[in-house]
């Protein structure tokens, strides 16, 4: 009974960030959101909300990707992304700094500044530090400036270091978002944070590294999310999908198919109202073709309605990010 309780809870925050009403519970991690986002062609919004930017060929060249990667180590812009063939146009971009340098979050800003595709970033920012509070106020002064992530480290007992939860709680103060990427390690950490950080907008990344093989995912991980959709707070995107096959030479299937078991899991515990597309491309591009990465999530919620399908596209994204309209 408390799962569908939070769930109707989630579910009216949701509807009221969209239609831009001040929420009266205080303590909702779902604040009211920005008004109804611009469509794009068709009438139909998607925004893309795991993207990365970069350029190797500046002076001070990039610490991601390394040289050797011969896939991703090249230019990457926003120019770049919109020339791929796509079955549906993305009105915008969410971008995710994948960089620990801390004046790459202002090199994407910049960047930002004179693309308004991009209508959202999330940054890096060191978490449990004593510069963060400062560094969180310099960019959250920005209203593109929507979150961090926090990726590649052991999060065991961070917790219950003070500096730390203090930090993650002045996210939640700044009305922004955390990013959590990683397998299914994340997983109680998220859930312990929701906890204790109710007011913080939580998004899990990559869909925590679930194995896609066409079959039923891992019980172990269906057990591990299906403890999360009590928080309502936690919501997740609908990247990893191709990446979770491991087929790197850029084989991942094409048909929706083959997803299905994983994407009905996801549906069936988080709804539509707590799922968010995502490509996470270019790293995508090593499994498959971005023109399949959003197919096969388009055509998996358009099988469930229209309005389903939209939610996923650009509403759930509203609500979990408050991205802003160029």
């Amino acid at each position: 009974m408390s799962t569908i309780c939070n769930r109707r809870q989630f579910l009216t925050a949701a509807a009221q960030a969209v239609a831009g009403v001040t929420l009266t519970n205080p303590a909702s991690a779902l604040r009211a959101a920005p008004a109804q986002p611009a469509s794009g062609a068709g009438g139909f919004t998607v925004i893309d909300t795991h993207t990365h930017f970069y350029d190797p060929t500046r002076a001070e060249g990039v610490p991601w990707p390394p040289r050797e990667d011969k896939l991703l180590y090249r230019r990457v812009l926003p120019k770049d992304y919109r020339a791929l063939p796509v079955p549906k146009p993305v009105t915008g971009t969410v971008v995710v700094e994948a960089s620990p340098w801390l004046e790459d979050n202002q090199w994407v800003l910049d960047l930002a500044a004179h693309d308004p595709f991009i209508v959202g970033f999330v940054g890096n920012l060191p978490v449990g530090t004593k510069q963060f509070a400062g560094h969180l106020k310099r960019f959250a002064a920005n209203k593109l400036f929507r979150g961090i992530r926090i990726r590649d480290r052991k999060l065991e007992g961070t917790l219950d270091a003070a500096a730390f939860v203090s930090d993650l709680k002045l996210l939640a103060v700044h009305n922004l978002s955390l990013d959590l990427v990683g397998g299914r390690e994340i997983l109680p950490f998220a859930d312990r944070l929701a906890k204790e950080v109710p007011d913080l907008r939580i998004v899990l990344d990559h869909l925590a590294g679930v194995v896609v093989d066409g079959k039923a995912p891992p019980a172990e991980w269906v057990n591990q999310m299906r403890a999360l959709v009590q928080r309502p707070n936690i919501c997740c995107k609908l990247s990893g999908l191709v990446e979770g096959t491991g087929r790197s030479d850029g084989s991942a299937p094409r048909d929706v198919e083959f997803y299905r078991q994983v994407l009905d899991a996801m549906r069936e515990m988080f709804g539509p109202e707590r799922l968010i597309y995502a490509s996470n491309w270019p790293v995508s591009e090593r499994f498959a073709p971005l023109a399949t990465v959003q197919g096969i999530v388009a055509d998996y919620f358009r099988s469930h309605g229209r309005r389903s399908e939209e939610q996923v596209f650009a509403q759930s994204a509203k609500t979990a990010y408050h991205w802003v309209r160029r």
